[in-house]
């Protein structure tokens, strides 16, 4: 597994997005995405007003996410909310001041399934945010289940046995893109160019499907 050196960001650093933030034209192009792969992806969300970077000039595309900010990333990017009416869900042994408390509640609301024992601070893999995000995508648009035929994939033997559906669902759907030599990298640590384009891709694909949940509010 590739190493990673840099440290997770802060909270201020995160993605942000939301399908009702208003667009804007970025003023300052990131200067540090000249040998990133997703460099129009990111630029793209950030001309939508989706992406922001850690200040006028760097988006710091290698630095890695901890499990509470990419958790807050999936609430953001799919527009998710607090349901009043799921008090009987189970919560987390979190300090309630923490930042990130209200955003694990809403997750735990929406239907994304959190261990007793989640680790705010530790550093997410790939396959626990592709995991987590379809889980969140599906549940929120009620995406119809489908039949499908297991990709083949170089480095499929090193998944998380309970990962294995959401991230074949994601392959499928176009959602993860395998590189050029059939692997996806389950378990490296998910970096901010990661998370870009695996939201990108999800955006994309709801925008073309939308879900017949996506317009309706609850009761």
């Amino acid at each position: 597994m590739k190493a990673r050196k840099l440290m997770a960001l802060p909270i201020v650093a995160l993605l942000t997005l939301s399908f009702g933030q208003q667009s804007f034209a970025a003023t300052t192009p990131f200067t540090d995405l000249n040998h990133v792969a997703a460099k129009e992806k990111i630029i793209a969300l950030q001309e939508k007003g989706y992406v922001h970077g850690v200040d006028a000039n760097r988006y710091m595309p290698e630095a890695v996410m901890t499990a509470a900010q990419g958790i807050q990333l999936i609430v953001n990017a799919l527009s998710l909310e607090a349901d009043p009416t799921q008090t009987g869900k189970p919560t987390l042994n979190v300090d309630p001041g923490e930042w990130y408390a209200d955003v694990l509640q809403i997750a735990i609301q929406n239907g994304i399934e959190l261990p007793a024992d989640f680790d705010p601070n530790k550093s997410w893999t790939r396959e626990e945010f592709i995991h987590q995000l379809m889980v969140g995508m599906e549940k929120k648009n009620h995406l119809p289940m489908i039949k499908i035929a297991p990709v083949e994939f170089a480095d499929s033997d090193e998944l998380t046995v309970e990962y294995q559906g959401a991230i074949q669902r994601a392959i499928v759907l176009k959602i993860v893109q395998l590189d050029a030599d059939r692997k996806l990298h389950p378990k490296e640590e998910l970096t901010r160019a990661d998370a870009a384009e695996l939201i990108y891709h999800a955006l994309e694909y709801l925008q073309a499907h939308p879900g017949p949940a996506a317009d309706t509010p609850k009761s």
